[in-house]
């Protein structure tokens, strides 16, 4: 194996102004001891002192311009560790850190790279170079840091040769987002990508469409710009100008830059919307000298500066116009408050910029506090070699709010984020190892680990209560909703109408298509009832043909009426077969038509049996004249049923029943027949019962007629049993849901069916065949005749009686005149109704009876 020792040496140098560490450790910002060391870069000062116009010799200048944005971010990550220590996560095991200042310079941070690399309890310094650092022991075992995209990414791709952990806090360049270019490189903020999307928003919704960028010149810079270009065009928004500014303040032309900047801006009047992505010393630059020339306009911040206090601390910042920013997530800051608080008693004897700090404060003493900021970032650190820590204890506790004031809540939930994150993995990995030995695992390691475990495909993240949006719970999908990745953030939904998943499912699966089967447990009973019913109604009609000229028959109206009345039970029993089945347009269609007319048909002709059963034995001349103008056999039927045709032409013409993929189930796809109009559904059914209950009341009439030849009961009942079947139908078809609906309108078809076939043609058949004597020619004349002498004798007496009352109105006693008046009509009433039913069966009518009251029907 190939082994490359780089010794890391700092130079001295000669210049008076510069004081380079003579010693690593002399590079080191911030330290303290631990089981585990966590690394972290911070860019604490905004530029590094150059020695030269342009670098000599290879060694790290001193860095000038403190920042107090920044330390307080170095003080957010210390913060965050020794509350980690102080806590039951890490058990035992105490963190460390080795915090170093970048200076805002890649070479700086490289450098501290190289440091964060170097081999773990060696004499020197080195760096050793190998084919697999799969066993490699560095001095730390993840970074947080930088902050900035540039220096982040120079860094990321010297960690990658380790996979050394690097967890960025502010760093949100898209291209980070690269697994491939940045395998290493995690970070708790989103990218740019989000972010110019929504500014592109912000300023399609105001109406903007003229607007102007300035950017950094750098991978930052330039990668926000492209994609801001982007979003902004697919928003129909055009860019008047693009200005890049030097990345660091170290570059001698950004000065000139920023009034070229100024005067493009002048130039461009139009423009009054500047979308800005650039840092805060940029920012703090520009419109220092943009209030000088009198500049205002609408300001678009990007996440870097849009909560700056340094900003906000600019004299006279009102005067540049507006400002719309764009920040992250913010958490619980009561915690750092306190820290913040106590500041001046925690230790500085390894930490730099808090000395630095505590000097510069001291320093300032005289200045107020709204200068304050610029006053500590003017000075340089070899000013301040003789300040007494008399003083500087004072200045602390006076100054005790100033850095709470300057705090950017962003950032600092971000980090505090960033370190539970590495607090989470390193727990992850002592679970099963002794984390107090420094080798216990290798810095790869930990990227697998995560704050909470991972979601497997078919669950997605919720978040806890915990502030940190790194830690969740994993919860399964609900039905309907699907997963297929690990770590989703939500559950992808599936096509309800076509799709459905069950609990914790990894894909969406196709809803079953499901009718009324043939193979349904159901649908064949109701089949073979139906099956019964087509065979009963053959054995009737066999029967009926057999016994064509005995009375029984030729009293039901002949066979030409049983033959229509049972090809009407036939066509209804066999409609329950278009209600099984996949469904069809042609099968919707018929199914309702088919009965509707059938069962409309078959009332029609027991209607006119009831009407002339009536008629037959009304011994009421005023009612009889009605009922022989009514009683026209032929074109009543003709007229019922077409009145019927019609309503289901009208039906199928205008909103015929069509096939309809019923897919409110969760699970699957019910095919049904959607009737098309429920008027016209019950308007046929309506027009059905008003026939019925036509029929009911004529029968009901004529109930109490001879025994083994009275329809008219058997019709009542029949049709009693037509109104309860369908009065029940109506709110269990509105309530019933599913495949067996058209089941619920079958059943009710052959109650219907069987009640009206069972009460019409059972008692006749039962007489065929069980009582053949009471099936003949005397049977039935003597029927007639006993009949008719009970019925004349009984209404004898009943006009006796009313003759009787209407004579006490002018005389006391009764003149035999009258009794025999009455008795004489009965009489002919008796012989009418007798030689009716006689004709009917063909039957010789003895001439004794007057010819003069036979009539016919």
């Amino acid at each position: 194996m190939a082994l490359l020792i780089i010794p890391i040496t700092c130079f001295g140098s000669t210049l008076v102004t510069s004081q380079p560490c003579q010693t690593p450790d002399d590079f080191v910002a911030a330290t303290s001891p631990g089981h585990i060391m966590i690394g972290g870069l911070f860019a604490i000062h905004e530029k590094m002192l150059p020695s030269e116009d342009y670098p000599r010799r290879p060694e790290i200048q001193k860095c000038v311009g403190f920042e107090i944005s920044i330390f307080l971010q170095t003080l957010a990550m210390i913060h965050s560790i020794e509350m980690i220590n102080n806590s039951t996560l890490l058990s035992g095991v105490k963190l460390g850190y080795e915090i170093y200042d970048t200076c805002t310079e890649v070479t700086v941070a490289m450098a501290a790279t190289l440091r964060f690399l170097s081999k773990r309890n060696c004499s020197r310094e080195i760096v050793e170079f190998k084919c697999d650092y799969s066993s490699y022991m560095p001095r730390v075992k993840a970074v947080i840091g930088a902050g900035y995209s540039e220096i982040t990414m120079a860094v990321s791709r010297m960690l990658n040769l380790q996979l050394m952990p690097q967890v960025s806090y502010e760093s949100t360049a898209e291209i980070l987002s690269d697994k491939i270019r940045f395998p290493s490189f995690l970070r708790t903020v989103p990218s740019d990508f989000y972010q110019t999307k929504a500014m592109a928003h912000l300023i399609q919704k105001s109406g903007w469409n003229w607007i102007g960028i300035i950017a950094t010149d750098d991978d930052y810079g330039r990668l926000a710009l492209n994609t801001f270009a982007v979003q902004t065009a697919a928003n129909n928004v055009c860019i008047a100008f693009k200005e890049v500014l030097p990345a660091f303040l170290s570059d001698d032309t950004i000065e000139i830059r920023i009034n070229e900047t100024l005067e493009k801006i002048i130039a461009e009047a139009q423009v009054n919307v500047i979308v800005v992505f650039l840092r805060q010393f940029h920012v703090f630059n520009l419109f220092t000298k943009a209030i000088e020339r009198n500049i205002n306009k609408i300001w678009i911040a990007s996440d870097n500066w849009s909560m700056a206090t340094k900003i906000t601390t600019i004299p006279n910042v009102k005067r540049i116009g507006k400002v719309v920013g764009f920040t992250f997530r913010r958490g619980n800051m009561s915690s750092f408050h306190s820290f913040l608080q106590n500041l001046h008693m925690f230790p500085r004897d390894n930490n730099k910029p808090l000395n630095e700090y505590a000097m510069l404060l001291s320093a300032c003493a005289h200045v107020k506090d709204s200068d304050l900021s610029q006053c500590i970032s003017s000075h340089s650190r070899g000013t301040l070699a003789y300040t007494a820590n008399k003083d500087i204890e004072r200045n602390f506790s006076l100054r005790n709010d100033f850095l709470w004031d300057y705090t950017e809540p962003g950032p600092v939930h971000s980090i505090q984020l960033a370190v539970l994150a590495l607090g989470y993995a390193i727990r992850d990995l002592c679970q099963a190892r002794d984390c107090q030995n420094p080798n216990a695992f290798q810095p790869w390691e930990q990227i697998r680990s995560k704050c909470s475990k991972e979601c497997s495909p078919g669950q997605m993240k919720k978040t806890t209560r915990s502030q940190h949006i790194c830690c969740y719970e994993c919860v399964d999908c609900p039905e309907n909703h699907y997963s297929n990745q690990t770590d989703m953030d939500h559950c992808l939904l599936c096509n309800n109408e076509t799709h459905w998943a069950p609990v914790r499912s990894t894909r969406c699966f196709e809803k079953e298509v499901e009718y009324l089967n043939w193979n349904d447990s159901l649908a064949i009973l109701l089949l073979a009832l139906s099956l019964l019913g087509i065979i009963l109604v053959l054995a009737i009609g066999i029967i009926f043909t057999r016994n064509l000229n005995t009375p029984i028959v030729k009293s039901s109206g002949g066979l030409l009426v049983c033959y229509v009345i049972l090809l009407c039970h036939l066509l209804n029993f066999a409609s329950t077969g278009f209600f099984i089945g996949e469904p069809q347009d042609f099968t919707c269609k018929t199914r309702q038509t088919v009965f509707g007319v059938s069962f409309t048909l078959c009332i029609s002709c027991i209607l006119m049996k009831s009407l002339k059963i009536l008629l037959a034995f009304s011994f009421d001349p005023k009612l009889q004249n009605f009922l022989k103008c009514l009683y026209k056999p032929i074109p009543i039927i003709f007229t019922c049923t077409g009145i019927q045709v019609v309503i289901c032409t009208i039906w199928l013409i205008f909103a015929a029943p069509a096939v309809e993929e019923n897919v409110s189930l969760p699970r699957v796809i019910i095919l049904e027949c959607e009737e098309g109009s429920v008027l016209a559904f019950g308007t046929m059914l309506g027009y059905i019962a008003i026939l019925a209950f036509i029929c009911f009341i004529f029968a009901f009439k004529g109930r109490k007629l001879p025994e083994h030849y009275n329809e008219a009961k058997f019709i009542t009942f029949g049709m009693l049993i037509y109104f309860i079947a369908w009065i029940t139908f109506i709110p269990i078809y509105a309530t019933t849901f599913g495949i067996y609906l058209p089941a619920v309108e079958i059943i009710v078809i052959l109650i219907s069916n069987y009640g009206i076939l069972c009460c019409t043609f059972f008692p006749k058949c039962y007489i065929i065949l069980c009582k053949q004597e009471a099936n003949t020619k005397s049977a039935f004349l003597k029927m007639i005749y006993s009949y008719s002498s009970h019925t004349a004798s009984s209404l004898a007496i009943s006009h006796v009686s009313l003759d009787s009352t209407n004579s006490n109105i002018t005389t006391t006693n009764p003149s035999s005149s009258g009794k025999s008046a009455a008795w004489q009509e009965s009489k002919d009433l008796q012989a009418q109704a007798f030689a009716h039913i006689c004709r009917e069966n063909a039957i010789s009518v003895p001439k004794i009876l007057p010819r003069k009251r036979i009539s016919s029907i």
